[in-house]
């Protein structure tokens, strides 16, 4: 059987660029060589597309010295038109052909990645790529729109606020009510980043004002939400085949020992006081419920091809906390440790998505 040319396309502007890169780096080191060929697509802090090296080692993960999309000087190039796939790269040499494109594998995480953006552009030339779509993305991207959907498919979230820097400052003091109408603690996010970046947790009303500026360093919209009490749960949901069902993996638990909450220096960095459980101890009954509401979930949103699902589980049951559409994809990380303990190894959970993105086709 001839290989599947697949692009994977990693690193881009968002602050979760070397996060990104270090997905980047499991998947290169993992991905079945004898059923794929890859093209490694780097995209700068810029916005350059790059030729990026295949050397799996050269994206690990290390505190002192995250990996990145350095420009190299290489151009590559999209198709014109929907009429080819061949995607070419223009270096000292001139421009070449890097061949026909089968399927895209964006592992971007973030805005101007996970957002939708880099999907739009995809759907543009028409490539088969893998994971949700425009409308999934960016309904995944934004965690107010997120719970607004989730709120209204009858899923629970945590109360919440949004707000920008000209309606607060336009009536502080009607923010002022809202905001403390949540009660302590309350955590301040921006609206569309991940992996913790610009998130406060705020246990006193005098610290707030230093948490939203922290969060508007990331986004021009940001959620206050009201703290959950509960265990940290999550699991991960993949697209079911052939029109049937999403499936949902066990659970994993976040056990939070000796920090604030589960931030970025702990999911990434190896910071201690973070313990990652998996399988969770749940109950027969609370694993299914848990499933159901993830699929739910998945499903409210138009989800495809994969994300994990966050939630609490609280004394009067489940809170969905937050949905990605693009979850942490390192060989460590919860999404696939979640299927690891399902039975779907890291090599198979790479084939599956790409398998099912280059079924699904140009969208």
């Amino acid at each position: 059987m001839d290989k599947l040319r697949v692009v994977l396309l990693f690193g881009g502007r968002s602050s979760e660029h070397s996060i990104s890169c270090a997905t980047a780096g499991g998947v290169l080191g993992a991905i079945d060589r004898s059923r794929f060929e890859v093209i490694p697509v780097g995209i700068t802090r810029e916005g350059a597309y790059i030729l990026e090296s295949d050397e799996p080692s050269r994206f690990a993960l290390d505190p002192a010295h995250l990996p990145e999309v350095v420009d190299n000087g290489t151009r590559v190039h999209w198709p014109e038109s929907t009429a080819s796939r061949e995607l070419t790269v223009t270096d000292g040499l001139g421009t070449r052909s890097l061949g026909e494109v089968d399927v895209v594998f964006p592992i971007l995480h973030g805005r101007f990645g996970e957002d939708g953006t880099i999907q739009g552009l995809l759907e543009l030339v028409g490539l088969p790529y893998v994971g949700n779509g425009v409308l999934a993305s960016s309904l995944g991207m934004d965690k107010h729109f997120t719970k607004t959907v989730l709120e209204g498919a009858g899923i629970p979230v945590a109360p919440w606020v949004t707000v920008t820097r000209a309606a607060l400052a336009a009536d502080p003091e009607l923010w002022q009510r809202r905001t403390r109408s949540l009660g302590l603690p309350v955590f301040v996010k921006p609206a569309r980043a991940g992996s913790s970046v610009g998130v406060t947790k705020v246990s006193d009303w005098d610290a707030l004002d230093a948490a939203l500026d922290v969060a508007f360093a990331e986004d021009g919209s940001v959620l206050i939400e009201s703290g959950v009490v509960g265990r940290e749960i999550e699991c991960a949901v993949l697209e079911g085949r052939d029109g049937t069902a999403p499936r949902v993996s066990v659970a994993g638990e976040v056990v939070v020992t000796g920090r604030e909450f589960y931030d970025f220096e702990a999911k990434y960095l190896d910071a201690p006081g973070v313990e990652l459980v998996c399988p969770a101890d749940l109950g027969d009954g609370e694993l299914f419920e848990l499933q159901r509401i993830a699929r739910r979930a998945f499903e409210a949103i138009g989800g495809q091809g994969l994300a994990r699902v966050d939630v609490f589980l609280t004394d009067e049951g489940f809170v969905v906390n937050e949905l990605n559409t693009m979850p942490g994809f390192t060989p460590i990380s919860m999404f696939p440790t979640c299927w690891l303990n399902s039975g779907l190894s890291y090599p198979e959970l790479i084939t599956e998505l790409i398998e099912v993105g280059y079924a699904t086709g140009p969208r």
